[in-house]
């Protein structure tokens, strides 16, 4: 596996951030019940939209998780421009009762899982760089509606995510609330799934990359384990050289929807506190 990281070429150019900077200035003091503000997207940007979402549609029909695909077709994105954050809100809150909120981008952690738990996903707005396609190295608008507001669009997924929220405001230490992402990370992030005698991707962060699509068959399989999940690091820089597996979304609904809705409860101190302290695997 390549272990380089990613490169970030919009951070050397002037143009690009200036523009990054407008759009993430719109959701500067934005709070709930305000109108979320609609970025009126250039042709370039739109044509980043067209290039990466068709190719990450036709990568999906080959590696994705037929869960995840009924997602994908509940929210029904468009091919020629990006999305409106709005829009797509209201289509959201039909499907899951989620809703989206503009962010200017990466919020503390806690902020972060504590939104989930009130039905609420935090979206950044701008368009990654054109020389960063397909794979940028942080998120953007591309990452978060065609990976995780997919993921939403599934009632199924967005209960797991409502409980990590929930889990998340039970953390009384950031080592419990580190473990916790750790899980959210090998599981909704970049979770796999045996489906049809293969594995399939569910988690966003593979859903929204086209490279990482076409390499985690080639990753380190290990079995679903809370323990190993909650204490192995991850470098969101590179591509993912372990993923965890599940025998199928409903036994991950099961399995990781009680970790979720255990985790931070007096219960969770013997199960997996210890874990807190082991070395990452």
């Amino acid at each position: 596996m390549d272990e380089q990281p990613l490169p970030h070429p919009g951070m050397s150019d002037p143009t690009y951030r200036s523009r990054r900077q407008h759009i993430a200035d719109m959701s500067i003091g934005w709070r709930p019940g305000d109108p979320i503000p609609e970025v009126e997207y250039t042709d370039e940007e739109n044509r980043v939209w067209v290039k990466i979402a068709t190719a990450l549609r036709l990568a999906h029909h080959l590696y994705a998780a037929r869960e995840f695909l009924t997602g994908a077709e509940n929210l029904d994105l468009p091919d020629d421009r990006v999305p409106q954050l709005a829009e797509l809100c209201r289509r959201l809150d039909r499907l899951s009762g989620f809703r989206l909120r503009p962010v200017p981008g990466i919020v503390p952690m806690r902020t972060f899982y504590g939104s989930l738990a009130d039905l609420t996903f935090m979206s950044t707005q701008y368009v990654r760089h054109p020389a960063a396609a397909p794979d940028p190295p942080e998120p953007d608008v591309i990452h978060e509606v065609v990976g995780h507001v997919s993921l939403l669009a599934s009632p199924a997924f967005a209960d797991l995510h409502y409980l990590a929220g929930r889990a998340s405001r039970r953390c009384t230490t950031e080592a419990s609330l580190q473990f916790l992402s750790r899980v959210f990370w090998f599981t909704l992030e970049f979770g796999v799934v045996e489906q049809d005698g293969d594995l399939r991707a569910y988690g966003a962060g593979l859903a929204s990359s086209v490279a990482e699509l076409e390499r985690f068959r080639s990753a380190e399989i290990r079995p679903f384990d809370i323990s190993r999940m909650g204490t192995l690091d991850h470098d969101v820089r590179r591509f993912q050289p372990v993923l965890f597996s599940v025998p199928s979304i409903d036994w991950l609904h099961h399995e990781l929807g009680s970790f979720f809705e255990t985790y931070g409860t007096e219960s969770y101190e013997d199960t997996y506190a210890p874990a807190l302290t082991t070395s990452p695997m």
